[in-house]
C-alpha cells in the first residue's frame, strides 16, 4: 500500500486559507512553507508560515498563478508536498499534473478527475450517465421568449465571474458577449453557457471526502444562499428546511459524482434546490470550499487532517462521525455593500473577535496589516457552532455586533442585520435574498433613533480625546477651547456623511459635563472607555484615535468618525460631470465607440474597473456628451482618480412643471 509521510508542506495560496491549513500543519508536526507575491510581503501567512518563498510581482497572473514558479518553489524550500488550498490554481489540472511531474505529493483529486469536472458543460454530461439530476441546457442561438429567464455562466470557473442574469430577449447578444470577456479575463478561457435560471431556487451543497481505498463520505448538507453578485456570504450547515427524503437524495447524488470520476479528497458537489423541492446539479468543486468550516464544526472533524491522511495513502472509516448540532458562517469583507459592494483599501488598525465558547475565526488579517487592490476583499471568516440553529445564528450575530474592526469600511452591520432578518431567522431562503432585501438591510435602522445614537457616540469621542489630549487638528482658525466655555467638536460619520456638532464643559475637577444635551450624563472617563448615561441607561462606548480618525464601539454599534475643523475650509471643487473612480483598480473596458465626443445617456455605463476580482461600471451621471476620456484600458487608478468627464445637455434637463 502506498504510503507518503508529508514531512513538509508548501501551500500554493495566501491569505485566510493558508493560515488555516497552517494551523493544521502545526499540530500535525509538518514543517509549513509560505510562497509570496511582492504585495504580500509581510502579510500574515507569510509570518505564520516557518519557510518563505517570494514570487516577483503583485498581480495574480504574475505570482499565485504561475504553476512554474510555485513548483520551483516548493523544491527550492525542500517541501514534498503541495497542497493548493482554493481559488488561484487549486482546480488546475495542469498544475496537479506538475507538483506530481515534480516527484511532490498533490493534497488533492487525481488530475482526471480535475479534467473531468473543469468544464460545467463536460461536467454535466457526465453527471447525467451518473443519473444525477440536472437542468436542460439552452442553446443560446435559438433561446426564446419561453426560455426565459436565462443563466449564462463560464464553463471554466466560478466564483460569480462570466455569469449573468438575462431577463429580456434582446439583451442576450450584449449579455453574451460581457460574460464571455469576464470569463476569459478570469479564466483564460472565454466558454459560456446557458440554462434556465429557477426564480428563488436554494443553493444547497454537499460536502464529500473519498479516499483511493473505495470509501465515499457524504457530510450533510450546507445552505450557501445568501449571496452577493453570485459569490456567498453566508452559510450555515445543515441546510435546514429539508425533508429526509430529500436529503437523501442529495447524499446519494454527490455520492454517485464523487464514484463517476474515481475522486479522491476533499470535495463540494453542488445543487440548486427550486422552490418546490426539486434538486439539480450545478457542479462540482474539486477543493476545499471556503465554507468548509461548518461542516468541521457539525462533525467534530478537521478536514485539511483528512485531506493530508488521503494524500498520504491512509484510509477513511468506514462512516463518518454523526452530526452535532448547527454552524453559521459569515464572510467578513471589506466592501460598501450600500455603493454596490464596492471593495475598500487601507489600513487595517484593529480586528479583534470576542471569545466564546463556540465561536472561530479564520483570517488572514491582524491589526497593522494593509488591505490591498489586488485580491479578493474577505477579511475574515466568523463561524458560530451551537446545538440548535436559533442559538447559532444569536451567537454569530452578536459576536460580530461586539467585534472591534478599525479601518476600511466592511459588510459587518449588513451581516449581523442579515442573520437578524426575518425571512433568514425563519429560514426562509433562496439566492434573491439580497435583491428584495438589500435596501432596507442598507438602510438606518427602524426602532431607533439613529442620529441620536451617533451625537452620542460622537460625544463620547470628544469626551474621551479632549480627557487624553488628541486628537485635536490644528486647522481650527481663529476658534479655540476656552476651558470655562463649552467645547464644540464636529465629526462627520461615516459611511453616511453625516455631520455632528458636540459641545461639553470641562471644569476644573470632576467629569466633563454636556452642554446642551438634556437626558445625557458623563459617568466616567477613562483611558480606554467612556461610559453616558442617556435617558437613565448607562451605556459604555470604547473610543479608539487614530490621527484624525475616531472609532467609537458600543454594545450594539460601531461608528467611524472623521474630526472636522471648526471652520469648514473651501472644499476644492471638481468639474461638474467629472466621473471619478470610486475605488483603486484596473480598467478593464470602455462602452462600445466611447471617445471623446461621443453622446451618453444618464444611467449608461461607461467604464468598466476591475478591482479585487470583482467588477464594476462607471455609469454616465447624466445625459449629455463626453468631453474629456481619461482612462483607456489597462489603466491602473487610484481612488478618485479622474476617469471622464460629461458635459450635461441643456434640453435633457426636465423644466418644473409650474414653469413648462
Amino acid at each position: 500500500m502506498r504510503s507518503d509521510v508529508i514531512q513538509t508542506l508548501l501551500v500554493a495560496n495566501r491569505g485566510e486559507i493558508a493560515c488555516r491549513i497552517f494551523r493544521t500543519c502545526r499540530d500535525l508536526g509538518i514543517t509549513t512553507v509560505a510562497v509570496y507575491s511582492d504585495a504580500d510581503d509581510g502579510a500574515l501567512h507569510v509570518r505564520e508560515a516557518d519557510l518563505a518563498v517570494r514570487l516577483p510581482g503583485a498581480a495574480p497572473a504574475d505570482t499565485y498563478l504561475r504553476g512554474d514558479l510555485v513548483v520551483a518553489a516548493a523544491l527550492a524550500a525542500g517541501a514534498d508536498a503541495v497542497h493548493p488550498g482554493y481559488g488561484f490554481l487549486s482546480e488546475n489540472a495542469a498544475f496537479a499534473a506538475a507538483v506530481q511531474d515534480a516527484g511532490l505529493v498533490w493534497v488533492g483529486p487525481p488530475v482526471k478527475a480535475i479534467e473531468l469536472m473543469a468544464s460545467k458543460t463536460r461536467a454535466k454530461e457526465l453527471m447525467a450517465g451518473a443519473g444525477v439530476p440536472l437542468l436542460a441546457p439552452v442553446d443560446p442561438a435559438t433561446a426564446g421568449e419561453d426560455d426565459l429567464p436565462l443563466l449564462l455562466k463560464a464553463a471554466a470557473g466560478g466564483g460569480g465571474r462570466g455569469m449573468r442574469i438575462v431577463r429580456e430577449l434582446g439583451s442576450l447578444p450584449s449579455e453574451l458577449l460581457a460574460a464571455a470577456a469576464e470569463a476569459a479575463s478570469a479564466f483564460g478561457d472565454g466558454e459560456v453557457f446557458a440554462e434556465p435560471y429557477v426564480e428563488r431556487g436554494r443553493h444547497v451543497e454537499v460536502q464529500v471526502m473519498a479516499d483511493e481505498h473505495d470509501t465515499v463520505w457524504a457530510l450533510g448538507t450546507r445552505d450557501c444562499s445568501l449571496q452577493r453578485r453570485h459569490q456567498k456570504v453566508i452559510e450555515e450547515a445543515p441546510a435546514p428546511g429539508l425533508d429526509d427524503a430529500l436529503r437523501a437524495r442529495l447524499h446519494e447524488a454527490a455520492t454517485a459524482a464523487a464514484r463517476a470520476v474515481g475522486y479522491r479528497g476533499a470535495g463540494t458537489v453542488e445543487f440548486l434546490v427550486s422552490a418546490d423541492g426539486r434538486p439539480y446539479f450545478l457542479e462540482m468543486n474539486t477543493r476545499l470550499q471556503v465554507e468548509h468550516p461548518v461542516t468541521e464544526a457539525v462533525f467534530g472533524l478537521d478536514l485539511v487532517a483528512l485531506q493530508l491522511r488521503v494524500a498520504e495513502g491512509g484510509a477513511l472509516g468506514p462512516t463518518p462521525p454523526l452530526p452535532s448540532g448547527h454552524a453559521v458562517e459569515a464572510r467578513l469583507y471589506a466592501e460598501d455593500p450600500a455603493r454596490d459592494w464596492q471593495p475598500q483599501t487601507g489600513a487595517l488598525l484593529a480586528l479583534d473577535l470576542p471569545d466564546a465558547p463556540g465561536l472561530r475565526l479564520d483570517t488572514g488579517y491582524t491589526g497593522g496589516d494593509t488591505i490591498g487592490v489586488h485580491y479578493d476583499p474577505m477579511l475574515a471568516k466568523v463561524i458560530a457552532h451551537a446545538p440548535t440553529r436559533a442559538e447559532a445564528v444569536r451567537l454569530l450575530a452578536r459576536a460580530l455586533e461586539r467585534a472591534r474592526i478599525h479601518g476600511p469600511m466592511t459588510n459587518r452591520e449588513l451581516l449581523v442585520r442579515s442573520l437578524r432578518h426575518p425571512d433568514f431567522t425563519a429560514a426562509r431562503l433562496d439566492t434573491g435574498f439580497y435583491d428584495r432585501h438589500l435596501a432596507a438591510l442598507t438602510a438606518p435602522a427602524a426602532g431607533r433613533d439613529p442620529a441620536r445614537a451617533a451625537l452620542a457616540a460622537a460625544l463620547a469621542a470628544a469626551v474621551r480625546t479632549t480627557a487624553s489630549g488628541g486628537p485635536v487638528p490644528t486647522r481650527f482658525g481663529a476658534w479655540r477651547n476656552v476651558p470655562s466655555g463649552p467645547q464644540v467638536k464636529r465629526y462627520r460619520s461615516e459611511p453616511d456623511g453625516a455631520e455632528h456638532e458636540v459641545a461639553h464643559r470641562t471644569p476644573r475637577t470632576g467629569t466633563p459635563e454636556p452642554h446642551d444635551a438634556p437626558g445625557v450624563r458623563v459617568r466616567s472617563v477613562t483611558p480606554d472607555r467612556v461610559t453616558l448615561e442617556l435617558d437613565g441607561v448607562a451605556r459604555h462606548f470604547t473610543v479608539t484615535a487614530d490621527g484624525d480618525r475616531v472609532y467609537v464601539d458600543t454594545d450594539a454599534a460601531s461608528y467611524t468618525f472623521t474630526v472636522l475643523p471648526r471652520f469648514t475650509d473651501p472644499a476644492t471643487q471638481t468639474e461638474p460631470g467629472s466621473l471619478l473612480a470610486p475605488m483603486p483598480g484596473t480598467v478593464v473596458r470602455l462602452a462600445e465607440g466611447l471617445a471623446t465626443g461621443a453622446p451618453v445617456e444618464a444611467g449608461q455605463p461607461l467604464i468598466w474597473l476591475e478591482a479585487m476580482k470583482m467588477e464594476h461600471r462607471i455609469l454616465a451621471p447624466a445625459s449629455g456628451t463626453l468631453t474629456a476620456l481619461h482612462a483607456p484600458p489597462g489603466h491602473q487608478v487610484e481612488v478618485g482618480a479622474l476617469l471622464a468627464v460629461v458635459q450635461e445637455d441643456p434640453a435633457a434637463i426636465p423644466v418644473p412643471e409650474e414653469t413648462a
